[in-house]
């Protein structure tokens, strides 16, 4: 038996509505992508050079990635020789173990956020604009609220047009403290909220910033001046620097990572609207290519609809039906 139907076998939901909107949320994903594997299992009878060709096509289809993939398929080459495997349809589940493998194996990525031991827990928040930043602000701080947290938004992203309000708007739905002045300097603005949030004993801050991604260089001077401003007034932190990603752009995703890698240090990813795409291999690739955890999953517009990642409930809402 493999791994991944020991693991089927012994899987415990740790909590039935985050499995519920895993199942819901990657049912396109699920859909096509083990539709398609059930699919290869049928037409061929031997484990091909055309097989493989195939499995590659479906593959990269579901955004895990071309250098995961290639790195995937040299792995399964090398244990389908080493175990003398002919059958596709025993292959499938080895596939699986193999896809499963490339998230649990290496370096532990915590998918877990990093709180402050004392005062307030800062977590920026940076992407490109489009992506659903302030959306995912704003369903963080209902998140928070829930827990009984005290939540400040800042509105860090002073000179896009309708950002302030918007996140101001959240505060407000959220019952959070907020803090923003539009075409003011972001550093500023970032400073007179941490200010406010020490004096009122905030337990979480948010802090929104601006989504250009066109000029590297500004956009690098602009967040390390915020960094310094956090650091300042808050030692150690921010504690996570958060990229919001849109799934459905796929591997526009991927290289965004990867260019905000280069500027600030990011910490996790949230990636938004995992439920609109069948590509939800875009988790494997992002873990594999970019090495950054995912800490967060969109899995449909509601406010509740933003869950903590759990790879154990992923795997298994991609390929229960399997």
């Amino acid at each position: 038996m493999g791994l991944f139907n020991k693991f089927k076998q012994i899987f415990v939901p740790g909590n039935k509505e985050n499995i519920a909107a895993y199942d819901k949320g990657l049912e396109k994903t699920r859909k096509e992508f083990v539709s398609e594997l059930n699919l290869l299992g049928l037409k061929f009878h031997k484990v091909t050079d055309d097989y493989y060709d195939e499995l590659e096509h479906i593959l990269i289809k579901a955004d895990i990635g071309v250098k995961t993939v290639h790195n995937f398929l040299n792995r399964l080459k090398k244990r389908v020789k080493e175990e003398s495997i002919s059958d596709p349809k025993f292959l499938q589940e080895v596939i699986v173990d193999e896809l499963f493998m490339i998230y649990v194996e290496g370096e532990s990525l915590t998918d877990k956020i990093k709180m402050a031991e004392t005062g307030p827990t800062v977590i920026l928040t940076v992407g490109v604009n489009g992506v659903g930043k302030t959306t995912t602000i704003g369903k963080l701080a209902s998140k928070y609220i829930k827990e009984g947290k005290k939540v400040m938004l800042v509105a860090g992203d002073t000179f896009r047009a309708g950002a302030v309000p918007q996140l101001e708007e959240w505060a407000k739905t959220t019952g959070s403290l907020f803090v923003g002045k539009e075409k003011a300097d972001p550093a500023s603005v970032i400073f007179d909220g941490l200010d406010k949030a020490l004096k009122e004993n905030v337990d979480i801050v948010l802090i929104d910033t601006a989504g250009r991604l066109q000029n590297k260089v500004n956009l690098m001077n602009e967040l390390e001046k915020i960094n310094k401003v956090i650091g300042k007034h808050i030692p150690d932190a921010p504690h996570e620097t958060l990229l919001i990603i849109d799934a459905t752009t796929g591997q526009n995703g991927i290289s965004q990572a990867s260019s905000f890698k280069e500027i600030t240090n990011i910490t996790g990813i949230v990636l938004t609207k995992l439920d609109g795409t069948a590509k939800g291999g875009i988790v494997l690739a992002i873990k594999e290519e970019v090495n950054l955890p995912v800490k967060f999953i969109g899995l449909g517009e509601g406010v509740n609809d933003l869950k903590p990642f759990d790879i154990e409930e992923y795997i298994y809402g991609l390929f229960k039906d399997m």
